[in-house]
């Protein structure tokens, strides 16, 4: 560590306090502040053990506040964390930090706004494009829109 400039090390632990990160995020700052291959390992591994980053603890947050704020579902919440190469175990405990009961609530509340009629096959078919986007599953979807319309 003794070869990092200590402003480096200073600004990358004030990136991590100001919201959960995942190690993708970290790499990519560093090689914008101009550190090399070999250089940003050793800062992960430092970040690590100092506790300013920790994946599980990222996903978990992302999770949560994804599905609580944007309202995603659980295939939108799971592809974003892939593309932030997060590990399949670490995906699971986030996914798990969903609470069943509440997923189909929101997924319920979110179809009661857009007020389908009866019998209107292009606003259905609109609908479900539209939360199928937002990473809610199919047989989910459907049901939802189902038992709103009964």
């Amino acid at each position: 560590m003794s070869t990092i400039p200590p402003e480096i090390i200073i600004k990358i632990k004030k990136y991590c306090d100001y919201q959960e990160r995942c190690h993708k995020e970290v790499r990519n700052k560093l090689y914008e502040m101009g550190c090399k291959t070999e250089t940003i390992g050793q800062i992960i591994v430092h970040l690590i053990d100092a506790g300013y980053l920790n994946e599980e603890r990222f996903a978990k947050a992302f999770a949560g506040g994804k599905f609580r704020t944007k309202k995603w579902g659980r295939l939108k919440i799971r592809q974003e964390l892939k593309f932030r190469e997060i590990t399949e175990y670490c995906i699971k405990k986030a996914m798990n930090e969903i609470d069943e009961n509440e997923y189909l609530s929101v997924l319920k509340e979110l179809v009661l706004k857009k007020k389908i009629r009866k019998n209107d096959f292009y606003q259905k078919q609109k609908t479900i494009k539209w939360l199928m986007s937002k990473g809610y599953e199919i047989e989910l979807i459907k049901k939802a829109i189902e038992l709103n319309q009964k």
